[in-house]
């Protein structure tokens, strides 16, 4: 057995007994399940850091596989604190634990969701969002149709970029705690622009530029998890890259999170705003590309 086969065996032994004194057999089942799956298909996708791997692209997704069916479960608040200890604890070990990170931020964004989801419905784009509940995958997102647009464009940047990277529109997890179906796609839709996000601001898919990412995606969302991300994040980081965020990087996630946007970044059709001008599009939601440190 090799070495990180076994360190997943013992990580699974320790859950399924970590498990056994907490929930019941139907949790037991549903949890095992989650955490085995998630973290073998994608155990090297980080949350908040160095430029992951493309994974294998998976098959193509619909809406009920997507958000939670009038069937799914009710977790406990023992049951939901039992998931977010167990998933921070799991995240902070190990950061390119993405499964734990989804799972962490889904139990512990009810809140923020609900703000998220109230700022969509006071915005006609953030409603029609919400009654198209669009997906992000290859039938809306034609990377080859983009990658045939006119330089400039947003849909032609945001293409260079996942072609750049090796990404697939269908990398993002998705929501399986969180039980309201309207707060399921906000969460879903969160998840899913992300790199938008990148293409709007300029950010590679490094280290810095994902904790960078995280602290604008924090003063927009309040979500727990980015405050997660961006906090633990800059504990890895080396002298020059926490100089360059706290100088440069979060300064600069102010401006756009909170003074400078003109548009929540939630109440954006991303999806219809692909023949635009990246320029003027910017231009339009208020969003400063972010800076470049001196060093690079």
């Amino acid at each position: 057995i090799t070495t990180s086969a076994h360190t997943q065996e013992m990580r699974m032994i320790r859950l399924h007994q970590h498990l056994s004194r907490r929930y019941s057999p139907k949790h037991q089942q549903l949890l095992t399940k989650y955490f085995s799956t998630t973290s073998s298909t994608n155990y090297n996708e980080p949350f908040y850091g160095k430029a992951r791997e493309a994974p294998p692209k998976p098959s193509m997704p619909n809406l009920s596989n997507l958000l939670p069916s009038s069937s799914t479960f009710t977790l406990s608040l023992p049951q939901r604190l039992g998931i977010s200890i167990h998933s921070a604890i799991t995240a902070l070990s190990d950061p390119t634990r993405a499964d734990a990170v989804a799972a962490l931020g889904e139990v512990t964004g009810h809140v923020a969701l609900r703000d998220m989801y109230n700022v969509m419905m006071s915005h006609p784009t953030g409603q029609l969002i919400l009654r198209d509940t669009p997906i992000v995958n290859a039938t809306s997102v034609n990377l080859k149709n983009l990658e045939g647009m006119e330089e400039g464009t947003f849909g032609r940047a945001y293409a260079d970029f996942m072609k750049c990277h090796g990404f697939h529109p269908e990398d993002r997890d998705a929501v399986r705690f969180v039980e309201d179906e309207e707060l399921a796609y906000v969460m879903l839709r969160y998840r899913q622009c992300h790199d938008f996000w990148h293409t709007l601001t300029g950010l590679p898919p490094t280290v810095p530029g994902e904790i960078a990412l995280k602290w604008l995606e924090l003063f927009q969302t309040n979500l727990p998890v980015a405050a997660l991300s961006a906090t633990v994040g800059t504990l890895r980081l080396n002298d020059d890259e926490k100089h360059d965020l706290f100088t440069l990087y979060i300064p600069w996630a102010i401006r756009v999170g909170t003074q400078t946007s003109k548009v929540h970044l939630m109440n954006v059709y991303y999806e219809r705003e692909f023949e635009c001008n990246l320029e003027e599009l910017r231009e339009r939601l208020g969003i400063e590309v972010a800076p470049t440190p001196s060093s690079s």
